[in-house]
């Protein structure tokens, strides 16, 4: 790991300074206000989160250190054979904001595989469940089983510098990350597939291997790749980054901070999404008797649905004001390895006439589909259909964006999080109401 390591010491070193000298020269400088809204409303759209590694532009989706979905797919290095970047390239730009080269990749791919391991009393607390237990329980109780391994909690009781929190932090990372793979796909065979477990193979790369061990042919493992690399992270705001942030900010190790992230992305405001579209799609595929419409007899059930008081699941955004290009890479997907698929033929008639309709019934600020629209559809074509099973997935990508935000936590010395509470009678007081 010493080229890595060299690499982010000297982004590091370059960019303290510039946090440093905001907060001494500009730090009364105001960047947003708050209404009683904001304040009462889950504290949306206030600015008061500092991350570089991802920013969600309204226009354009995500942007991954600067990129957005299609230059990072386009930019990053390929294995041969291989459809999509891998994970590892993915987590080096994460972190260091730069496009590996092959050596990068090779030396990132070479750390998880010498990581990867997973100890066995992490199976035992797995197993040790009763079988109804949800997935994602399992998955959150099996990353906090792991919190003895923590190499920053190890330092930290040493007394080390907090300027070099985030080189223990990095190692606990990476040493998280490299057992995702097998954790996640372990709890589906033990759950699911009547505990036929599947043994890594440590010639795979980080989605490949994934995909080796949940026991689904190819394509499945570009799907992986992929699939990881959009979900990874989505600014800091959201639950599970932000969850993953605060627990992060008292000094609690990694273990601690991606656990109670999992926690927070089973709630059924954000992670279940896509279970939610997939099921709703099933729904009209049963309404219609199976027969794939088209496009007039989809319209018609739209606006019945929406004259009806009921919202187009997958459809809307809070922030984005165009298609998520998280949708567009996996509508890709799908028109090269989906397009006879019952069920991503709904999705395809959906799309052609949904934002047109959502658009003249005016209500919807943002008429296009958003990632949920498709992406358990995908899932279910290749025979993962389990709908529980689904936001492990999601926590395994989106674990590698939050470790790449804790690790530059600890490099820039953010603080523990404490915002000011006020009571009703003040937010009153403030608006005049006597």
């Amino acid at each position: 790991m010493t080229t890595l390591k060299e690499k982010l010491q000297e982004k590091i070193d370059s960019w303290r300074p510039r946090t440093t000298r905001l907060l001494k020269e500009y730090g009364d400088v105001k960047i947003s206000d708050v209404s009683i809204t904001q304040a009462i409303g889950g504290i949306r759209g206030v600015k008061c989160l500092v991350t570089d590694i991802s920013y969600l532009d309204p226009y354009e989706g995500i942007r991954f250190r600067g990129y957005t979905i299609p230059e990072v797919l386009a930019k990053l290095p390929k294995a041969a054979g291989l459809e999509y970047p891998t994970v590892e390239s993915f987590f080096y730009l994460l972190l260091t904001g730069d496009i590996p080269t092959e050596a990068d990749v090779n030396e990132i791919t070479e750390e998880f595989r010498k990581r990867s391991k997973v100890p066995q009393y992490v199976f035992d607390v797995i197993n040790a469940m009763p079988m109804d237990t949800h997935p994602m329980v399992m998955f959150s109780a099996a990353i906090l089983s792991m919190e003895k391994e923590s190499v920053f909690a190890r330092e930290y009781k040493k007394g080390i510098s907090k300027m070099v929190y985030w080189e223990s932090t990095l190692e606990d990372a990476l040493n998280l990350l490299a057992k995702l793979p097998e954790i996640g796909a372990y709890i589906y065979r033990y759950k699911f597939k009547n505990n036929d477990i599947i043994a890594p193979d440590p010639n795979l790369d980080f989605g490949g291997n994934f995909a080796h061990m949940m026991g689904v042919n190819k394509p499945y493992d570009d799907l992986a790749r992929l699939y990881f690399i959009l979900h990874s992270d989505h600014e800091s705001g959201n639950v599970s980054a932000h969850t993953g942030h605060l627990v992060a900010s008292a000094l609690s190790d990694v273990y601690y901070a991606i656990s109670a992230m999992i926690d927070g992305l089973a709630g059924p405001l954000h992670g279940l999404a896509n279970e939610m579209v997939l099921r709703w799609i099933q729904g009209v595929m049963d309404q219609m008797g199976g027969k794939v419409p088209d496009e007039e007899e989809m319209k018609k059930f739209v606006w019945d649905t929406l004259n009806s008081g009921q919202v187009i699941p997958g459809y809307g955004h809070a922030v984005l004001r165009k298609t998520d290009p998280r949708y567009a890479a996996q509508r890709e997907f799908c028109l090269k390895h989906l397009a006879e698929d019952p069920i991503f033929a709904y999705v395809d008639i959906l799309y052609k006439v949904v934002p047109d309709i959502l658009r003249e019934h005016g209500k919807a600020k943002n008429p296009w589909p958003n990632v949920d629209a498709q992406s358990g559809v995908i899932q279910w074509h290749y025979g993962v259909q389990e709908y529980d099973f689904y936001t492990v997935l999601f926590g395994i990508g989106r674990s590698l964006g939050v470790l790449s935000n804790i690790i530059w936590d600890r490099a820039l010395g953010y603080p523990i999080e404490r915002p000011k509470s006020v009571t009703t009678t003040m937010l009153e007081e403030m608006a005049g109401i006597k």
